[in-house]
């Protein structure tokens, strides 16, 4: 294995590490609540503080900091993230924890979206596809590994020992990166003001919006995925912990395959196909209410190509806006977090109202539909983008 092949794997890692810091409060609260003595609804809020430090303060960090040199921005951002986990590790009371979670939600921003620049940057053109596909793994992994493992640490130690234990393997990933990845240029120094231009183009707005919609109609149901399969599939309660991990599974499965097929056809043809296979899957799941087998499968179907189409979007981005791609990236994380919380909230109204799950797939597909009409729109202006630059040249 070559050196900067080993290097995006090690990348991988850091992104398993800084999503596990994520995802596993989700898995831990009640014993953090009990811990600390605050209510449920109170610990909940560590959720909230994550995702808002991660939207506003990744893309003001990434901006300012564009014309940075990568790996000195991956070995700066993780030296944060390791404060923040070392503050969580010793908090005392839930403030400190609170105040942990804003330099764990900005500084794991900043390393995943200069991760993908980095990764962009590492390998050759025709293998962009893959080695986003692979980064992206990290995040699935985490879903698969790292809550389970957190979570089975807390209990045979306790929560705090997680947060010290990403902070000494982050250290190991930093130590890597040292080694292994080699210097990388940022983007041009640009004012800080002017980057946020790129926003002004009709091709990002709209790929933008794809992951908006995407996100919010997937949301929409996975936020209840565990219910909606024991009610609606009819799916013994005993065996979602092995579904669960058989979606995680899959969706690992379905960022290494989108890369494969980004390399092989383009970001556009797999953003799309992706986008029509989830939202007809998504569709679909309540005409197998009762019928837990075909449910799954097709559950299956729609986490893997909601991960493929993951892939592919970054990549897509990463093709039109080569100049400011670590900006958008930013930006479209956090419109990421954006989409999982109005998904999520919207969900929770849906449920409110009906009293069912079964309408929320439904919803979910029609906005994810919505999220294809954005694709088709920005693939299209792209083109028509692409053509009048080469009459002009």
């Amino acid at each position: 294995m070559n050196r900067l092949k080993l290097a995006i794997y090690v990348l991988t890692i850091g992104v398993f590490l800084t999503a596990t810091s994520e995802l596993i409060v989700s898995g831990i609260i009640g014993t953090i609540s009990e811990d600390l003595g605050v209510s449920l609804a109170l610990a909940g809020q560590l959720v909230t503080v994550y995702s808002l430090s991660f939207a506003i303060g990744t893309p003001v960090i990434i901006s300012l900091t564009s014309w940075q040199d990568r790996k000195r921005m991956l070995l700066a951002s993780l030296a944060v993230f390791i404060a923040g986990c070392l503050a969580a590790w010793m908090s005392p009371n839930m403030a400190v924890l609170m105040i942990s979670r804003v330099i764990l939600g900005v500084s794991s921003g900043v390393f995943l979206v200069v991760v993908f620049g980095a990764a962009a940057k590492i390998v050759p053109p025709d293998k962009i596809g893959s080695a986003i596909g692979t980064v992206v793994l990290g995040f699935s992994s985490a879903m698969i590994l790292g809550i389970p493992i957190g979570m089975a640490i807390a209990e045979w130690l306790n929560w705090r020992a997680i947060f010290l234990i990403l902070a000494l393997l982050s250290i190991g990933v930093a130590y890597l990166i040292y080694k292994l990845a080699p210097a990388m240029e940022g983007d041009a120094a640009v004012p800080f003001f002017r980057q946020f231009k790129v926003l002004g183009s009709a091709v990002i707005v709209s790929g933008l919006m794809i992951t908006l919609f995407r996100e919010s109609g997937n949301n929409l149901l996975f936020t209840y995925v565990i219910p909606f399969m024991q009610n609606i599939f009819a799916l013994p309660s005993s065996y979602s912990s092995f579904v669960m991990l058989l979606l995680g599974i899959v969706g690992a499965v379905g960022s290494r395959l989108g890369g494969y097929c980004i390399d092989r056809w383009g970001a556009s043809r797999v953003l799309l196909a992706g986008l029509v296979i989830h939202a007809v899957t998504i569709s679909i799941l309540p005409l197998w209410a009762g019928r837990t087998i075909p449910g799954i499968v097709f559950l299956s179907l729609m986490v893997l190509s909601m991960f493929a189409a993951g892939t592919a979007i970054q990549s897509y981005f990463i093709a039109r806006a080569p100049q400011s791609s670590n900006l958008v990236l930013s930006i479209n994380t956090s419109i990421t977090h954006l989409g999982l919380a109005l998904g999520a909230g919207g969900g929770g109204l849906v449920l409110e109202s009906t009293g069912t799950l079964y309408f929320h797939p439904w919803l979910g597909g029609l906005l994810i539909g919505s999220g294809l009409v954005a694709a088709a729109v920005s693939i299209a202006w792209g083109r028509k983008k692409s053509r009048v630059e080469l009459l002009l040249n």
